[in-house]
């Protein structure tokens, strides 16, 4: 599973399963007070929020949002969750139903109250409320699409869209909006109507009735609608009512309005209003009869596009064109709601099928994709990781070399400098020149140990009180009976003035006898690699003139 790096704004209080969400604070200054409020409790991220059940802290920043995170695995590798809405409105179906309940309870109504997932559309998308005599969906994305002439009273959040022929054919349509209240969300209801603005209210102002949701809105606009009973309109006989001029003319703005909105519906029943409008004079029909025509060619042609417009959503459905398909199934909903055939609506649902399995591949898709960089992700980290955890051995096993190699058993040292070597080959390049140089070093000085060691006398240390006797045998001169020996070729003085190349033994200090010559620990001449370096850099210093001596100046 993909480790989802978005920040979770939303938990719950007390256990997974718990009801009761709350929003973190943004802010470094509020989450303390939040912190401090909060002390004794508990946050989790809730199985209703669609999370792993899993307890949470909070993170606090000052240079970014603040946001809750789970606690570390026991490996201390970050902790996975699958959850997918972690935004600060991914709680809105708790607050919704924590809402209503309240609101219903206040009035003295009981309601069943739940997260329906139709089509196993995500949870908390819709919440169902269902009392003794109506029933409520509250649809707070798009997930799922509102069915105005089913059992439900549809509710809908701000995001969800609904065409000009259903609010006028329903007179209005009731919104849903949470509006964050600092570590809440509060309810807020809202009445749109047909070329009206949507006016909201406080969830306390609303009511439930048998026509189902009102509000102070949803009342004027029923009062406005209702026809006034028959005995008001006998006690108002004298009330002057318009000519056929006057009311033709009120017609021919509604018709106008309509086509510029393309409300099909509304330009098809002012229509019909048209001609059977009774009392018009010669000049007033003429008018109506042209409007008439105009609408009817309108109506015609809307009817083409119409057709046109489900051809082109079938085709493109068939093709695979989803980009094509979603938009002119949003299309085909905003102005083709109405009067579907049978044809239209197989249509339409078709469509409706294919963008829902599409999604579902472009998701799975997309958590393919970021499965796959996670995982390569973390093998680099890994791989990171298991370089520098081996060039970190590399260089504390090359010091307990230098410190205790002199003393170290024969096998320890093979298998330790066996281990420099396996790791060298994996992380040489994260290795300096000198530490390279002294693992091939310790390389030859184990295979040379493992060579038995050449039985030689011991070295006797000159007594110092006899003078050595000069060997009148040897000669300088190369094809005498030998050369000078190395270690007399270099000054004794300057014996130990360079570091041993060899065995590494600093300036000043006498090389180990790692060939065992000898009883000591040390050897009693100096490596020849190191006298060599001696010598070679003795034969690059000039030598300084000594001034030339006059005779008499003594």
């Amino acid at each position: 599973m993909r480790r989802d790096k978005r920040q979770i704004q939303t938990a719950v209080l007390g256990s997974a399963d718990s009801e009761e969400p709350l929003v973190l604070p943004l802010e470094a200054i509020e989450l303390d007070a939040f912190r401090s409020f909060h002390e004794h409790d508990s946050f989790w991220c809730g199985l209703l929020l669609g999370g792993c059940g899993g307890q949470l802290t909070t993170k606090l920043y000052t240079d970014r949002v603040c946001h809750f995170a789970h606690h570390a695995g026991p490996d201390g590798q970050p902790h996975v969750c699958g959850r997918r809405a972690r935004s600060v409105n991914s709680a809105d179906h708790l607050y919704v139903k924590s809402a209503a309940t309240a609101w219903l309870s206040s009035r003295g109504t009981r309601a069943a109250i739940d997260f329906a997932q139709p089509d196993a559309n995500p949870l908390g998308s819709v919440v169902d409320i269902r009392l003794a005599h109506k029933k409520l969906r509250v649809h707070l994305d798009q997930s799922v699409a509102p069915q105005w002439d089913g059992e439900h009273e549809p509710v809908l959040g701000v995001s969800v869209p609904v065409d000009h022929d259903t609010l006028i054919r329903r007179w209005y349509v009731n919104r849903i909006r949470l509006d964050s209240d600092g570590t809440s969300r509060r309810v807020r209801i809202g009445t749109e109507a047909f070329a009206r603005p949507t006016e909201w209210f406080a969830l306390d102002e609303c009511e439930m009735t048998e026509r189902g949701l009102s509000t102070p809105a949803v009342e004027r606009i029923v009062q406005s609608r209702s026809t006034p009973p028959p005995t008001l309109r006998a006690t108002r006989t004298d009330r002057k009512q318009p000519d056929a001029r006057t009311r033709a003319h009120v017609l021919f703005r509604r018709i106008e309005e309509a086509r510029l909105v393309g409300a099909v519906v509304v330009v098809a029943r002012v229509s019909h209003t048209l001609e059977t409008l009774e009392g018009a004079d010669q000049e007033t029909q003429a008018q109506i009869n042209t409007v008439l025509e105009d609408a009817t060619v309108w109506l015609q042609k809307q009817a083409v596009a119409r057709q046109e417009m489900f051809f082109r959503l079938s085709d493109a459905a068939a093709g695979g064109d989803v980009q094509e398909t979603r938009g002119l199934l949003a299309h085909v909903n905003a102005i083709a709601a109405h009067d579907r055939t049978d044809t239209e609506t197989q249509t339409a649902a078709a469509a409706a099928t294919f963008l829902a399995g599409a999604l579902r591949e472009q998701e799975e898709t997309a958590r393919r994709l970021n499965a796959a960089a996670e995982a390569k992700e973390e093998a680099r980290r890994r791989t990171a990781w298991e370089k520098a955890n081996a060039v970190a051995r590399v260089r504390t096993t090359l010091r307990t070399l230098r410190r205790n190699g002199r003393t170290m058993l024969g096998t320890e040292k093979r298998r330790k400098v066996a281990m420099l070597t396996d790791l060298a080959d994996k992380v040489g390049d994260q290795l300096t020149r000198s530490e390279i140089n002294q693992i091939k070093a310790w390389k030859v000085r184990v295979q040379r140990e493992r060579k038995p060691a050449p039985v030689l006398p011991v070295q006797r240390n000159p007594d110092p009180e006899r003078s050595p006797k000069p060997d009148r045998d040897r000669n300088t001169d190369t094809g005498q009976q030998g050369e000078v020996r190395l270690h007399q070729q270099v000054a004794r003085a300057d014996w130990y003035s360079e570091t041993c190349p060899r065995c590494y033994a600093r300036s000043g200090k006498p090389c180990d006898n790692d060939d065992r010559v000898g009883p000591g620990r040390t050897r009693q001449l100096p490596h020849d690699e190191r006298l060599r370096r001696i010598r070679l850099r003795s034969s690059r210093q000039p030598r300084e003139k000594r001034p030339r001596r006059e005779k008499g100046s003594e």
